[in-house]
């Protein structure tokens, strides 16, 4: 297969594995690739999920001498990869992407998918769509303008061109840049870091940003509301409470089902 999955203590590790064409994905890697995510949401000894390729590509999109003529006949519609690029997700658990290399086309979208994004040193990322005449529309039309500015989100969109790991952070597409031989290791790392908190605070965080961002602001506030209920009814919140007093680090109640 060549999306790897496998478990390092409490992280899927998804690895985009074709890096003979820069990882980029033919029709049943997307399937595959959606499958990976399903299998991490529905694995409680998963904390969060670190998602990379292999060799020296993140993934460069769609390898389109099967996509391209797939979709221009109609006998596939790109809703066929909604599992793959986390459309309608119930993948509550952060994902993190360690982005060893070029993010293009569909990788770019996939990365724009996942909530947490380190970059190494050498990565570069772009969405040539628009230069063969075709547009990105792996989540990218509904998400970019939402996660950046809309005058950076144009510039990528339109112009097509591709943006360096820095200028990338500085538009607000990736949370840090990293020497490129250090990206897997510093996701890993993130990952650990996530699995000592309280999973149930997590996939609340998540699930209540994802719903709650095309509210009208009142309505927002009130589904707030019910969201931290919630939370602060679960018994990882009466055990976090308990720690602070007792002054000591808190052994949450989702944690066991990782350990």
């Amino acid at each position: 297969m060549a999306i790897r999955y496998e478990q390092i203590e409490a992280t899927a590790l998804i690895t985009i594995d074709r890096p003979d064409k820069l990882n980029a994905l033919t029709l049943e890697m997307y399937r595959e690739l959606g499958v990976a995510f399903d299998a991490a949401r529905d694995d409680d000894a998963i904390a969060a999920v670190v998602l990379t390729g292999a060799g020296r590509a993140f993934c460069v999109g769609a390898d389109l001498t099967e996509s391209i003529p797939a979709l221009a006949s109609g006998e596939l519609s790109i809703s066929n990869w909604d599992g793959a690029h986390q459309k309608h997700t119930r993948l509550y658990k952060p994902v993190i992407c360690a982005i060893n290399g070029l993010a293009l086309g569909g990788g770019f979208e996939i990365m724009l998918s996942t909530d947490l994004r380190i970059a190494g040193d050498q990565a570069r990322f772009g969405l040539p769509e628009s230069r063969v005449g075709v547009v990105p529309a792996g989540g990218t039309l509904a998400r970019l303008a939402r996660q950046i500015s809309y005058a950076r989100a144009m510039e990528l969109l339109l112009m097509a061109q591709q943006v360096d790991a820095q200028t990338a952070m500085d538009f607000g597409l990736i949370n840090a840049v990293v020497p490129q031989d250090e990206v897997l290791n510093t996701a890993l790392a993130w990952a650990r870091q996530l699995a000592a908190f309280s999973g149930d605070a997590l996939e609340v965080i998540k699930e209540s940003v994802h719903h709650l961002a095309d509210m009208p602001l009142d309505a927002a506030f009130h589904a707030e509301d019910l969201y931290a209920r919630k939370a602060f009814a679960s018994p990882d919140a009466k055990e976090g409470i308990r720690a602070f007093a007792d002054g000591r680090p808190a052994q949450f109640p989702s944690r066991r089902r990782t350990s």
